[in-house]
Formats: structure tokens, sequence, C-alpha cells
């Protein structure tokens, strides 16, 4: 039986792009999925969990832990390592950590070792 995974991330229409030197939306967005697609190859059940504001980010996530029983969640660098979002990370982790309990959960550094950090925990 695969394992599921669960990328959650900003979805690159929204990140701040002046913080991340030589990131763009499109190499965002293909590295992520780049990530999940090598991720499918190798057996896994992926899924990207785009989010769009810290307002709803803790219900969208949350919607997602009760819909399917993911085996490792993976909460992105750009959630983790920017101090603005501090709280939403705060906030994910928690939501995590209720709603998959049964749930590894991993960090990349950014849009293109997602894999190597679901592989450490899957």
């Amino acid at each position: 039986m695969a394992k599921k995974v669960l990328m959650v991330g900003w979805h690159p229409s929204v990140v701040a792009y002046g913080k991340w030197p030589g990131l763009t939306p499109e190499k965002l967005e293909a590295g992520l999925r780049a990530d999940a697609a090598a991720l499918e190859a190798a057996g896994y059940e992926t899924e990207i969990g785009f989010i769009r504001s810290g307002e709803t980010a803790t219900d969208q996530v949350a919607t997602q832990l009760r819909e399917t029983a993911y085996d490792v969640v993976m909460i992105g660098a750009g959630v983790r390592r920017d101090d603005e979002h501090f709280l939403v990370f705060e906030t994910l982790v928690n939501v995590v950590h209720e709603h998959a309990p049964q749930a590894r959960i991993a960090f990349n550094t950014g849009p293109t070792d997602s894999r190597a950090a679901i592989e450490r925990w899957a």
C-alpha cells in the first residue's frame, strides 16, 4: 500500500519573492511539482496543499487531514523560515499534531528538496 504524503506550502501567487533572491513563481511551482512527481514515481500518493493566507491555512489543512490519513505531512520552508509567518507555521504544526497524530512531520529547506525531506520520515 502506497504511503500518503501531503506537501503544505504557500501558493506561488502569494509569495513575497523579494525575500527569496532568484526564486520566481515559476521556479517555485516547478520545483515543488517535480518533487511531487518524483515521489509519485517512487510509489507515494502525493498531494500538494497550497495555502493562500494565514487566515485560511488552518482550516484548509485541517480539512485535508480529516479527509485523508497521511503518513507524512511536510510543511514547506517558505512557511517555516519566514519570520512573518512564524505563527502560521506554529499553528500548522499543531493542526497536524491534532488532526493527524499518526503522521510524521517533515520540513524541507526549499522547493527542490521536498522529496528528500519526506523520505527521511516515510
